[in-house]
């Protein structure tokens, strides 16, 4: 397991989200400037960084900062839990994205969770487990997570579209409050816009055998890292505090990049929080 954000990424991420020069970031972290700009390419630095001067200053929290940079990683997560959940992992363009799909146990029918940048995988999940696709939720319209958009509706023509884009047809917007059913799984929507302007995370619950809810979160938050604030950086933690962190601390979060992990794992170990 590797996560989506070493080091160097997140650092950078906080530094350019704080505004700080990273001549001021690599004299906090006792680095040269060279240094630090190698580490926040590679991840990897000659010399230790002192993590813990460092975070202050790009607003990190230093102990969970430091956690990353020892190696922390999420606990494993054992899906035989949530049977009706898979997650679907695509590479193009020198990187991956996960997309992610759900079924019903008794009546079949499925839901598609963002598309990655190939279907192939998600049609084949379709086929092996005889699905009947209802619904495809788009948690936010970067090309990598609706790359394959277009050959699932061509495949699937009857299929439901969910967006929380402000340019959708009134038909394909989510609502507040909507309760999509799925046989007996239950998913509901939040607004988390501040990575995308139409950011939305989605909360699927009742899954068999009392497995907590499953929150498929877009590019919001990470294993130790969240996405960029393309919009707001600012507006992205708000919304990750209000509309995600107060999910029960059980909850399987399902990010657009890098391995699953729960919100307690987050709150607990992730620096932007």
């Amino acid at each position: 397991m590797t996560l989506e954000d070493h080091l160097g990424d997140i650092i950078r991420k906080a530094r350019e989200a704080a505004g700080v020069s990273i001549e001021a970031a690599a004299q906090a972290a006792g680095l040269t400037v060279e240094d630090l700009r190698h580490l926040e390419k590679t991840g990897e630095s000659a010399k230790q960084p002192e993590v813990t001067r460092l975070a202050p200053l790009i607003h990190l929290s230093p102990e969970k900062l430091k956690g990353i940079a020892k190696g922390w990683l999420p606990r494993d997560v054992d899906l035989s839990n949530w049977r009706e959940l898979r997650q679907v992992t695509t590479e193009g363009e020198g990187y991956t994205v996960n997309a992610y799909v759900v079924w019903d146990e008794v009546t079949r029918e499925s839901a598609i969770f963002d598309t990655g940048w190939d279907p192939a995988p998600i049609f084949k999940i379709i086929e092996e487990n005889q699905l009947q696709p209802r619904h495809l939720f788009l948690t936010h319209t970067h090309e990598d997570h609706i790359a394959g958009l277009g050959k699932i509706r061509e495949r699937f023509s009857k299929i439901r579209l969910h967006s929380g884009s402000k340019n959708a047809p009134p038909d394909q917007r989510n609502r507040a409050n909507d309760f999509i059913h799925l046989g007996n799984l239950r998913i509901t929507n939040r607004e988390t816009p501040g990575h995308a302007e139409d950011g939305v995370t989605y909360i699927v619950g009742n899954f068999p055998e009392d497995a907590p809810n499953a929150a498929i979160v877009g590019d919001c938050i990470f294993a130790g890292s969240m996405g960029r604030g393309f919009q707001s950086t600012e507006l992205l933690k708000q919304k990750v505090r209000e509309q995600i962190f107060t999910l029960p601390a059980d909850t399987l979060i399902c990010p657009g990049h890098g391995p699953l992990t729960t919100i307690a794992e987050e709150k607990a170990n992730n620096p932007f929080f």
